[in-house]
């Protein structure tokens, strides 16, 4: 069936309505995934929150949200107060509001869709492929009587240490029993006993939804919700390669997890089905305005010159820790790209002091926000210094490029680990994130021994991601599969 259309057995389109997590590292894997499965055959319908919907028409143009033939764009109301504002939402908020909130209005958006079918708009909702993390899709879908795959956006082992946190409630560890084992040492304590995780894992190293002291701790209660309810979906759909996360893989099949297909990176499974250029490869999913400027200048710098900076689309900082990034960067005397959103900075906006301006003139760039794929596959690209957010860490070995790592929050902080001891690409900038720390981390990837076998290292996981995407390889055929043994099927 590769590359061809996909008929139901009544002779209509299949209908997919995917729905994203409405955050852009959410969005941003499930764009991709729409798009294949309409290259496959498939009709979309692909649901934003009425928030993101709007910020996709500031950034975008009403153009982007227009659709094309066979792909259309809806929303509904993510339950939080109606707002304008052109930033990420809080986070506990809204992963509180959608769980909370969202079934209703997802149900009353599927009943729509196929009244519209009747009267012959479009064809009759088929499946459902929806977020991970709004397992509410589920229950939706079972009423309609079509089956919901969840895409899951972060790694497998950032999964599989989520499916985890009820070992740690259940041994007493969670919620912590004073603050003060935030800072006494007690974060340090080895986990040896969580299957087909990493045998370096510490507390520290696993999502930060455990770093609580309150028993009604919101994360918390979403993280145990969503993660019990996921095993009643029809399948888990991993943005991930085997060989790069076997281990967590066999767990998650093993214990927690329905059928589980992995599909990644699927940045490049979109370039193998998708025709480049085309009406549907230019539908964007950037929740900013992208400065595209940047790979102009990167083009006037050599191979393997320039640091990377981007610390993804929630992460908030210090004023102080910011100043820190920009004073290790300076230090370190390399050429850097610095993507510094305008809500980067915890209440307050991002200013720069002009020493550091005039002490780096002509050695750095600053973006708004910028087309990172295309800078993480540009040759001048030598070094990532990122949150260590899955499409990031994707992104950056499918590049071949290696990484420093300042993890934010969530499972950032597992894949940085898997990212240093397990998969051999990265070094850690400490979280107090000092400029002298900053300065050297720099200085030893983009020159000293480790960074020559990190570079290595990176390059063998760019190869073995492009196999596994490639026809033949095993994320290209468990598409096929996917689509054959769930997406086709009738719950």
């Amino acid at each position: 069936m590769s590359g061809t259309s996909t008929p139901t057995a009544a002779g209509e389109k299949p209908h997919v309505v995917c729905m994203p997590f409405p955050a852009q590292g959410h969005v941003t894997p499930m764009m991709k995934l729409a798009k294949i499965l309409h290259g496959r055959g498939f009709h979309v319908t692909y649901v934003n929150s009425a928030y993101n919907h709007r910020r996709f028409v500031r950034s975008r143009g009403a153009g982007a949200v227009a659709g094309l033939p066979g792909f259309s764009f809806a929303t509904i109301p993510d339950g939080l107060p109606p707002c304008d504002a052109d930033a990420t939402q809080d986070t506990v908020a809204l992963c509180y509001s959608t769980m909370t909130t969202c079934l209703p209005h997802f149900k009353a958006l599927l009943a729509d869709l196929n009244r519209r079918a009747a009267a012959g708009d479009a064809p009759p909702v088929t499946c459902v492929v929806a977020d991970g993390c709004l397992t509410f899709s589920i229950d939706a879908a079972a009423e309609l009587g079509v089956p919901c795959a969840l895409l899951w956006t972060a790694s497998a082992c950032g999964a599989l240490a989520y499916h985890h946190l009820r070992l740690f409630v259940d041994k007493g560890l969670v919620p912590l029993k004073d603050a003060e084992q935030l800072t006494n040492g007690f974060l340090d304590t080895p986990v040896d006993w969580a299957r087909g995780m990493s045998k370096h894992m510490r507390l520290r190293d696993y999502p930060s939804f455990l770093r609580t002291t309150d028993p009604g701790d919101k994360m918390l209660e979403y993280g145990l919700h969503e993660m019990e309810h996921c095993k009643d979906a029809a399948a888990i759909i991993y943005n991930t390669f085997d060989e790069l996360e076997q281990p967590a893989l066999d767990a998650l099949r093993a214990d927690f997890t329905p059928a589980a297909y992995t599909v990644g990176p699927l940045s490049l499974l979109a370039e193998q089905l998708v025709p480049a250029g085309g009406p549907l490869d230019a539908l964007g999913s950037s929740l900013w305005k992208e400065d595209s400027t940047c790979l102009e200048w990167l083009g006037g710098r050599s191979a393997r010159s320039v640091v990377y900076v981007n610390y993804g689309s929630i992460t908030v900082m210090t004023n102080q820790q910011l100043l820190e990034f920009a004073w290790g960067l300076a230090g370190s005397g390399y050429d850097f790209l610095w993507v510094i959103r305008p809500d980067l900075v915890a209440g307050d906006a991002a200013v720069l002091p002009p020493e550091f301006m005039e002490a780096t003139r002509g050695k750095g760039l600053l973006a708004s926000w910028c087309p990172q794929e295309a800078v993480l596959r540009h040759e001048a690209v030598g070094v990532f210094l990122t949150h260590s957010g899955w499409n990031s860490t994707l992104e950056s070995l499918s590049g071949g490029v290696p990484m420093l790592s300042w993890p934010f929050f969530s499972e950032q902080l597992t894949n940085s680990l898997y990212k240093r001891l397990e998969w051999g690409v990265a070094l850690e900038v400490g979280g107090d994130a000092r400029r002298d720390v900053v300065e050297e981390r720099i200085r030893e990837v983009m020159a000293g021994e480790k960074g020559k076998e990190m570079r290595k290292r990176a390059a063998e996981w760019k190869e073995a991601a492009a196999r596994a995407t490639r026809p033949g390889g095993s994320s290209f055929n468990n598409l096929d599969r996917l689509i054959k043994d769930v997406l086709l099927k009738r719950s």
